[in-house]
């Protein structure tokens, strides 16, 4: 059985997390082109004169680019810089006491 140190501990839980983040949005962007694919497909088949799929790939297209923003948007980057940033000051702070 391997044993981390605390550093190689919080690196390990940070891209566990990064990890099933990714695979949260790749299953969701699979189940989004399955669905809509039939969704389509059915609409062509039985009332092709009203696009009604449009409205649901509009829909659930807009909370997949909401998903695909907060995977992979700048808002993870500047989280963990604003992050770094104060760990940084709060250990200035601690030193000139």
């Amino acid at each position: 059985m391997e044993t981390f140190t605390n550093k190689e501990e919080l690196a390990y839980q940070k891209a566990s997390r990064r990890v099933k983040e990714l695979k949260g949005f790749y299953g969701n962007l699979t189940s989004y082109c399955l669905v809509i694919s039939f969704l389509a497909v059915l609409n062509l088949i039985t009332s092709p004169e009203y696009l009604w799929f449009l409205w649901p790939m509009l829909g659930w297209g807009i909370g997949i680019a909401a998903h695909a923003a907060n995977t992979f948007g700048i808002s993870k980057d500047w989280e963990e810089k604003k992050i770094r940033e104060l760990m940084e000051e709060e250990r200035r702070n601690t030193k000139t006491l």
